[in-house]
C-alpha cells in the first residue's frame, strides 16, 4: 500500500515528490511530518465553486466602454513552472480516476504549505494560495468567474480583448487577452473534463452547466474559424426577486401584486404566462420571480435545457435535458421531458425556454387542466403568437387561447448609458375572431415616466377568477391592492432575499390578516 502510494504521489508532483517522502519519513529539519494525502485531496465528487470575493479588480470609466481591469498575481518563472506542473499532474490524475472529480481546498492548501516549507520557499502563505487558486480555479479568467456583479463572460479569439456583461455597467471590456489558441482551448478543456464532456474536431461545440451552475458555451475550429470561444453566463449566487425587480423598475409594484393575483388565482383560476423578449433581456429571472408566488401546496415540474430556476418552493422536481454522446446516442430533449412530467401529476409545469416541439405538448396540458409558465425569444406579443403558430412549434392557432398573458420584457440603456431591463408590455389572451388570435394590451411601459402603467382595460382572466370566486372586480381590485401594500413593505424594508420574501408571501397565503397587520 505505501508502495503504492508512493507511485501516485510521484504521478502528482513528478520530481518534487522525493522530498516530500522525505518529510514523511521523518527527514525534515524542523521534524515536522509533511505529507501530501492524494486519498484525502481526490475525491469523486463534483466540484462546488468558491463564494465570490473578488478584490483585485478595478472599473475605469472614462471611455465610451468601460475597462474592468484585473490586478493578476506575478508569478516568478520558477513559481509558473511549479504551479504548471503540479496542476497538470493533478488533471493527469484525475483524467486517470475517471469519473466526476473534486480538490478539497482545505485540505490541498495544508499540503501545499508544507510541501512549500520543505522546498524552503518563504512566502508561503502567499504562494500557496495563489497556487491554490490557479489549481482549483480557472487560470486568468478565475477572478471574472468569481465576480458575481458579471452576468456574462465572452472570451472572442486570440489577440483579442476579453469581455463581460457587468450587471450594473453593462458591456465591459477587460485587460485579459490571450495570446495563443492553445490557451484558450486548454482553458475549454478544463471545463470539458469538469463536465465530463469533449470538445474536438468532430464535436466542436460545447454546451454545458458547471459545477456552480453557470452556462458555458464553447467552439472551436472549424465551427469558429478564428478561433477557440469561450462564452459563460454566470450564475447568479443570491438570485433576484419580486422586490428587487420592483427597486429596478423592471416592474412597478402593482403590475406585481396584479401577477401574484394572477399567479395564485385566488385559488379557482391560476393563469398561464408566457415571458418573451430577446436575448439576455431578464425573461428567466422575471420568470423565477413570478413561479415564487405560486403556492406552496402546489407540485411544480420545471424543464430546462441548463438549470436555472431557484424557486423557494417545499414541492418542485427539477428536470434537465441531456445531449446525445459523442456516439450521437442518449439524448433526452425538451419535449420527451415535457411528456414525462404530465404522468407526475403536475399543478405546474414551467418551461425554461419554449422553441420547439415541446410547445404543442405544453399548450395540450394547458389546454387540459394543467397550468404553466414558459419563455421564448421575440420581439413582441403578437410575434410570440406567430412565433409558437410556426415552425418549429406549430401550436395549433385555436390552443392559443389556453394561455392568458404575454409579458414582453426588453433590455435597454438610460440616458446616462446604464443598462436596463423593463417589462414594456403585458398582453392578454382573450380569444379568436375570423381565426386569428386576438390580444388586449393591459400594461404597457412609458418611456418619459420610465413607469409600466396600467392602461385601463379591465383583464378578462380577472373577470374570469371573480366570476368562479364569487366575487367582484371591485374585490379582486382591493385584494390587488392589499398585495401590493406588502410588497411595497419589502421593498422600503430591504426584504429582498428569496427565503425572506418567500416567508412573507406564504405567510399571505396562510394568514392574509396577520401579515396585513405587522405591516400597517
Amino acid at each position: 500500500m505505501k508502495d503504492k502510494r508512493k507511485e501516485i504521489l510521484r504521478e502528482i508532483l513528478g520530481e518534487f515528490a522525493d522530498d516530500s517522502l522525505e518529510a514523511e519519513n521523518g527527514k525534515v529539519k524542523s521534524g515536522k511530518e509533511v505529507t501530501l494525502d492524494i486519498d484525502e485531496i481526490i475525491q469523486r465528487k463534483p466540484s462546488k465553486h468558491r463564494k465570490a470575493d473578488v478584490k483585485e479588480v478595478e472599473i475605469i470609466e472614462e471611455d465610451l466602454i468601460p475597462l474592468y481591469k484585473v490586478s493578476l498575481p506575478k508569478f516568478s518563472d520558477k513559481e509558473r513552472e511549479l504551479i504548471n506542473e503540479i496542476r497538470s499532474k493533478v488533471v493527469e490524475a484525475a483524467v486517470t480516476a475517471g469519473g466526476e472529480f473534486q480538490i478539497d481546498k482545505k485540505t490541498l492548501m495544508r499540503e501545499i504549505k508544507n510541501f512549500l516549507r520543505v522546498k524552503g520557499i518563504r512566502d508561503i502563505d502567499r504562494l500557496a494560495n495563489q497556487i491554490v487558486q490557479e489549481m482549483l480555479g480557472y487560470g486568468e479568467i478565475d477572478p471574472l468567474i468569481r465576480d458575481d456583479n458579471l452576468e456574462e463572460i465572452m472570451i472572442i479569439g486570440v489577440k483579442k480583448p476579453v469581455f463581460v456583461y457587468h450587471r450594473d455597467k453593462g458591456m465591459m471590456i477587460t485587460n485579459l487577452i490571450f495570446d495563443d489558441a492553445d490557451n484558450i482551448k486548454a482553458l475549454i478543456d478544463l471545463i470539458a473534463r469538469q463536465v465530463g464532456r469533449r470538445i474536438d474536431q468532430q464535436t466542436p461545440i460545447l454546451d454545458a452547466r458547471l459545477p456552480d451552475g453557470s452556462r458555458v458555451n464553447a467552439t472551436i475550429p472549424p465551427v469558429s474559424p478564428d478561433g477557440p470561444t469561450l462564452t459563460v453566463r454566470k450564475f447568479k449566487k443570491d438570485p433576484y426577486t419580486i422586490i428587487d425587480l420592483i427597486n429596478f423598475k423592471t416592474m412597478s409594484s402593482y403590475l406585481a401584486a396584479f401577477l401574484w393575483v394572477c399567479t395564485d388565482g385566488l385559488g379557482v383560476k391560476p393563469c398561464n404566462a408566457i415571458i418573451a423578449g430577446g436575448t439576455s433581456s431578464g425573461k428567466t429571472t422575471t420568470l423565477n420571480t413570478i413561479a415564487a408566488f405560486i403556492p406552496p401546496r402546489e407540485r411544480v415540474i420545471t424543464i430546462e435545457d441548463t438549470l436555472e430556476l431557484q424557486l423557494p418552493h417545499p414541492h418542485i422536481l427539477r428536470m434537465e435535458t441531456r445531449p446525445p454522446n459523442i456516439e450521437g446516442k442518449g439524448e433526452i430533449d425538451m419535449d420527451t421531458l415535457v411528456k414525462n412530467s404530465l404522468r407526475q401529476r403536475p399543478d405546474r409545469i414551467i418551461v425554461g425556454e419554449v422553441r420547439g416541439p415541446e410547445a404543442i405538448t405544453l399548450f395540450t396540458a394547458l389546454n387540459t387542466g394543467h397550468s404553466g409558465f414558459g419563455t421564448l425569444h421575440s420581439n413582441t406579443a403578437q410575434e410570440t403568437i406567430t412565433r409558437l403558430t410556426n415552425r418549429p412549434m406549430n401550436v395549433p392557432s385555436i390552443m392559443i387561447p389556453a394561455l392568458d398573458f404575454i409579458i414582453m420584457q426588453n433590455r435597454m440603456y438610460s440616458s446616462s448609458g446604464r443598462s436596463i431591463r423593463r417589462i414594456t408590455e403585458v398582453a392578454e389572451v382573450v380569444g379568436m375572431e375570423e381565426g386569428r388570435v386576438q390580444l388586449n394590451k393591459i400594461f404597457e411601459w412609458d418611456n418619459v415616466t420610465d413607469e409600466v402603467e396600467y392602461v385601463g382595460i379591465t383583464s378578462q382572466a380577472l373577470r374570469e377568477i371573480a366570476e368562479l370566486r364569487g366575487i367582484s372586480i371591485t374585490e379582486i381590485e382591493e385584494e390587488i391592492e392589499r398585495r401590493r401594500l406588502v410588497l411595497e413593505f419589502m421593498a422600503d424594508e430591504n426584504i429582498r432575499s428569496i427565503d425572506e420574501v418567500a416567508k412573507y408571501i406564504h405567510g399571505y397565503y396562510k394568514d392574509p390578516e396577520e401579515i396585513l397587520e405587522k405591516i400597517l
